[in-house]
């Protein structure tokens, strides 16, 4: 559409070369860039208007300065390939009013989605849309023939039926893919709700949605993690990627490995602008143009906090004599201190119901065991009581107590081991009295003190005998 001046400026060039001859051999002009169509339909017969030259309209894009475009001031000049324009500037109607800002945000956001199409029937889909919303008639006499190029409206229905079927589809789809999912967007991105657990992956989500409430899917987010690491994919083991969102527009699950104590993790992506830009032309009689609309740059960030893997620590008692296991042995889980309690995985002391560290109690086999400790952490088991059979060696004022660092995702062994009671016998069994011996010292004299004590063991000889008679007696 709109390409009348540039055939009007050929034909004027070719009749200027035949009558000038040689003069244009020493002084030639500077040769103009030409229109360079992109993708799109040629279609037929071009919509009439006062000294339109062209028969047929050009339906789609256009290329200027590398980078395809589409005009957005029906019937003006195409731009060729070299065309200079101005900063960008809001856009507005032909006839320079402002867009009504449903049809402001449905062009910002086709801008931003089909700017780099390579189908033919979406780009002439989207030049048809952009003329249809920036050049409609104020009123039924903009669309008469006799209008020259700055007066003349477009005339959509006309337009549309010269369309092949698959760039109508197009038509139908890219608007309503505009009402579904126009701007304004807002990002957000959301931390797991349960606790984070360094190396452990979880699903962070990230969620784009449109000014309706419905999230967009097929949107490119560009990820920077801090604290944290991508645990899956192509990105797996970085901290910086590009997603895109779920085709259904759900919510993108994005699984990620804390690898510090506070992760987090910052969205950025392109949305469509509040108001399209358009580009004016040096040329007041060429076409503006519009390209990607000038997007809304939109970021978002949380974070949350993560600790260490838990530990566990495993504590066997065991006879010092016969290696068995001791079972009902009650133990308290302390800090290094063999006093204050040790902390759970939360952080909070693990305490009894009477304030005091936590006691557990040996199994069957000896061990008892005790989950989800934070970490690393220095951890002692002390013991409280006895068991039966293994009191004689217990000092309360020493109990036995074993130490050492619970690591993230270790289970920390300890060993202890009780010494059994010693046990005397209250009777002697026959045949295990001990022999006695005695040793006689001889003399030239008989000792007097020598000679009394054996008087003395004498008396006493008798007198158990007598004792030994008497109990007989008396048991008669």
């Amino acid at each position: 559409m709109g390409r009348q001046s540039l055939r009007a400026l050929a034909a004027t060039a070719a009749t200027a070369v035949a009558l000038s001859g040689a003069a244009m051999l020493v002084t030639a002009p500077a040769a103009s860039a030409a229109v360079k169509e992109g993708l799109g339909y040629d279609t037929t017969p071009a919509q009439p208007y006062l000294h339109n030259p062209d028969s047929s309209d050009w339906m789609g894009s256009y290329v200027v300065d590398g980078k395809q475009v589409w005009c957005v001031q029906f019937a003006y000049k195409a731009p060729d390939s070299n065309e200079q324009y101005q900063a960008g500037e809001e856009l507005r109607t032909k006839w320079n009013t402002a867009l009504p800002k449903d049809v402001a945000a449905d062009i910002s956001y086709l801008l931003l989605r089909y700017s780099t199409t390579k189908s033919k029937d979406e780009a002439a889909a989207l030049a048809h849309l952009l003329h249809s919303w920036t050049a409609a008639p104020q009123d039924p006499s903009q669309l008469d023939a006799s209008n020259d190029f700055r007066h003349i409206a477009y005339n959509a229905p006309f337009h549309l039926s010269k369309l092949p079927a698959s760039a109508r589809a197009a038509v139908t789809r890219l608007k309503a893919d505009a009402d579904a999912n126009h701007g304004p967007w807002t990002a957000k991105v959301a931390a797991p709700e349960k606790d984070q657990v360094i190396g452990t992956q979880d699903d962070w989500k990230i969620t784009v949605t449109g000014a309706s409430g419905k999230a967009i899917g097929n949107v490119p987010v560009k990820v920077t993690l801090t604290d944290a690491e991508f645990a899956e994919g192509p990105a797996k083991g970085k901290t910086e990627s590009t997603v895109t969102t779920p085709d259904d527009g759900s919510a993108l699950a994005l699984a990620v490995t804390p690898t510090g104590a506070k992760p987090n993790l910052k969205i950025s992506l392109d949305s469509p602008a509040d108001k399209p830009v358009v580009r004016k032309a040096v040329d007041v009689d060429t076409q503006r143009v519009v390209s990607t609309g000038g997007e809304k740059t939109l970021t978002s960030a949380t974070g949350t906090t993560a600790v260490t893997a838990p530990g566990k620590v495993k504590v066997a008692k065991t006879d010092s004599r016969s290696g068995k296991a001791i079972k009902g042995v009650s133990l308290r889980i302390t800090g290094d201190d063999g006093k204050t309690a040790a902390l759970g995985q939360d952080g909070k002391p693990l305490v009894g119901a009477d304030g005091k560290p936590a006691v557990v109690v040996t199994g069957s086999d000896g061990t008892a065991t005790v989950p989800d400790l934070k970490t690393p952490q220095d951890i002692c088991v002390v013991e409280v009581s006895p068991a039966k059979g293994y009191d004689q060696a217990f000092d309360p004022a020493d109990p036995p107590k074993a130490c050492g660092t619970v690591k993230p995702g270790d289970t920390l062994a300890l060993s202890m081991t009780n010494k059994p009671n010693m046990t005397v016998p209250s009777t002697i069994p026959a045949g295990e009295v001990d022999n006695l011996t005695a040793t006689a010292n001889v003399v030239d004299k008989p000792n007097g003190a020598a000679l009394a004590g054996l008087g003395v063991l004498a008396l006493a000889g008798a007198g158990g005998v007598g004792l030994l008679i008497r109990r007989r007696s008396t048991g008669r």
